[in-house]
C-alpha cells in the first residue's frame, strides 16, 4: 500500500519566477528551477502514453512560471510562460521528483548531449 502524501504546508514561486519551492509537514523544503519543472511535466504532451513516447523537451532555460492554480486537495497546474499548462503537479509526483531531482537533472543533461539539443532557446 503507498504512504499517504500530505498536502504542502507552503508553496512559493520565487520573485523572478525562475523557480517554485514547496514546504511539506516534517521535510526540508525543495525547490525546483522552472526549467527543471517543465522539462519534467507531467503532462501527455511530455511523458507520452508510455515510455517510448517520452520527449525530451530542449531550449527551456529561461522559461518562468506564469501562475499556479490548485486541482483539488492533490495537484497544482502550473502555468509557463511558453504557454504550457497541461501538466498536472501531484503532491506524490512533487515528492518522487525531489527524491530524484539530482539523477533526473543529470539524465536530462544526457539526453540533450545525445540528441544534439541545447537549454537555450
Amino acid at each position: 500500500m503507498s504512504e499517504e502524501v500530505s498536502w504542502p504546508k507552503e508553496i512559493r514561486v520565487s520573485r523572478d519566477k525562475k523557480s517554485l519551492t514547496l514546504v511539506f509537514e516534517n521535510q526540508e523544503p525543495v525547490s525546483f528551477t522552472a526549467e527543471f519543472l517543465r522539462v519534467h511535466s507531467p503532462s501527455a504532451e511530455v511523458q507520452g502514453h508510455s515510455r517510448e513516447q517520452k520527449q525530451t523537451v530542449a531550449g527551456k532555460q529561461n522559461v518562468e512560471i506564469m501562475k499556479i492554480d490548485p486541482v483539488g486537495n492533490y495537484a497544482v497546474r502550473i502555468s509557463f510562460d511558453d504557454m504550457h499548462n497541461t501538466g498536472l503537479f501531484s503532491w506524490a509526483y512533487f515528492n518522487e521528483m525531489g527524491a530524484q531531482k539530482e539523477d533526473l537533472w543529470k539524465a536530462y543533461l544526457a539526453e540533450l548531449e545525445e540528441k544534439g539539443l541545447k537549454r537555450t532557446p
